[in-house]
């Protein structure tokens, strides 16, 4: 009998894979659907005459319109089921890239990120799946799996779509026509793979829920155990989201650095942030507990914002002025001229390898508290609510999520304009350092 317990309580303390994979892949598809067309949208927004600030207007519509749609279908997950509303969702991504495809104006550009966004609770819906699909001990592992599959579609992503248009001479349609292709893939693998993870029936007080009412947001903010994590939420996507968006124009401006090196940044942040949702969270939640992962999140990525801002200007040594701007400048028909780029760059003269080492080592801790902060504070949020209301609570998670990507671009912006690179990545790691030193008060889970 001891051994029969002893076996049973192991099974549990181990994630069971062939039940998630299926989610996991999913999300993987979903992504990179995503992925592919982000890198695109400005230069879409560009052809119809668009101004910088119509771009960023663009680019906020879809976490805009997701914060107002995902607490909506994560309710009515708990409801119907997650894999109906799982398939809704993806039909609305499906919908709204192959209108994306056939925009010819600026306005049909914004409905089809207005589509996309109302309907995009497949990540909301999917972390709801895992929660179905895990037990506390494992639910962290899970999460951050596909916080993992999150990280992979975003290198995959951009990688396709460099292929797409090489291969295509600049089509734009063919690449938007691709990311449909995934999200069409996406839709035929939850129909005839997924299976439905809430198996239990639906709570009937669940069933008596309204779907959605900001009220939904007050009363999660009100409860003490969850409404402290959305807090951290939130301003730990406007600090992140925020580097993530203006760090090429940093990168740039602070150490001369054009689209292709900082790229190269990026996918080895992305391929470091996958190391640790896929393999390290998971152990490390077992160790020391999610509550630990939140405050270590929270203060490396303090301390990552604040040395990325803190990174001397000092240009890297194959830097030059002439090169860089005729990279800004583009090729072909989309060509503009040079004497129009109106951007600061750095004197060449004082090139050396110091800037791009201290960015390095900044850039590691700032990509360890990006990955670990989302799955560790949606674990949280799930292990402190009722079972019924777990998609509503992720619903609520992912719609501030969502609001904090709207705000990050303006707001880190607007500071980037008035007082300087460094100055909003130096604002965002003072942010989190002061959500740090009252966390360890208020997170008691």
């Amino acid at each position: 009998m001891i051994r029969e317990n002893m076996t049973t309580e192991t099974t549990s303390e181990k994630l069971d894979f062939k039940r998630i994979l299926p989610v996991l892949v999913i999300v993987l598809v979903d992504l990179m659907g995503l992925s592919i067309i982000i890198p695109l949208l400005p230069l879409y927004a560009a052809r119809f005459g668009s101004s910088p600030i119509v771009i960023g207007i663009l680019q906020a519509t879809y976490p805009m319109m997701q914060f107002l749609g995902a607490p909506i279908l994560g309710r009515l997950s708990d409801r119907f089921g997650r894999k109906p509303i799982l398939i809704a969702s993806q039909i609305g991504t499906f919908a709204g890239f192959i209108l994306l495809g056939f925009a010819n104006s600026l306005w049909l550009l914004f409905l089809s990120r207005i589509i996309d966004g109302l309907s995009g609770a497949n990540i909301s819906t999917a972390q709801a799946a895992i929660t179905d699909s895990t037990n506390e001990k494992t639910r962290t592992q899970g999460l951050g799996l596909v916080g993992a599959a999150f990280g992979v579609g975003f290198v995959l992503g951009p990688i396709i779509a460099f292929i797409v248009l090489a291969a295509s001479g600049q089509n734009y349609q063919l690449v938007a026509f691709t990311a449909a292709f995934f999200s069409l893939t996406s839709i035929l693998l939850t129909t005839f793979w997924f299976r439905e993870t809430l198996t239990e029936g639906v709570d009937p007080s669940a069933a008596r829920k309204r779907p959605f009412s900001f009220g939904v947001i007050k009363q999660a903010l009100g409860r003490p155990a969850i409404g402290f994590l959305l807090v951290i939420m939130f301003f730990y996507q406007i600090a992140f989201g925020g580097y993530e968006q203006l760090f090429s124009l940093f990168t740039l401006t602070r150490l001369g650095m054009d689209a292709r090196d900082t790229s190269g940044l990026f996918v080895l942040a992305g391929l470091f942030i996958i190391v640790v949702q896929g393999g390290l969270i998971g152990k490390w939640s077992k160790q020391k507990g999610d509550r630990w992962l939140v405050l270590m999140g929270v203060s490396t990525l303090a301390i990552g914002l604040i040395g990325t801002g803190l990174t001397p200007a000092i240009p890297v040594p194959w830097y030059d002025k002439v090169k860089v701007l005729d990279s800004l400048a583009g090729q072909g028909a989309l060509r503009v001229a040079i004497q129009t780029i109106d951007i600061n760059l750095p004197d060449a003269a004082a090139r050396g390898w110091f800037g791009i080492i201290w960015l390095l080592i900044a850039s590691f801790p700032a990509a360890l508290g990006g990955g670990v902060l989302h799955p560790a504070i949606n674990s949280l949020i799930t292990k402190s609510s009722e079972k019924s209301e777990v998609g509503g609570m992720l619903g609520v998670s992912t719609s501030v999520y969502s609001l904090a990507n709207a705000i990050a671009p303006l707001f880190y912006g607007t500071l980037f304009q008035w007082f300087g690179g460094p100055v909003p990545f130096l604002v965002g790691g003072v942010i989190l350092a002061v959500l740090w030193f009252f966390a360890p008060r208020v997170v008691k889970v």
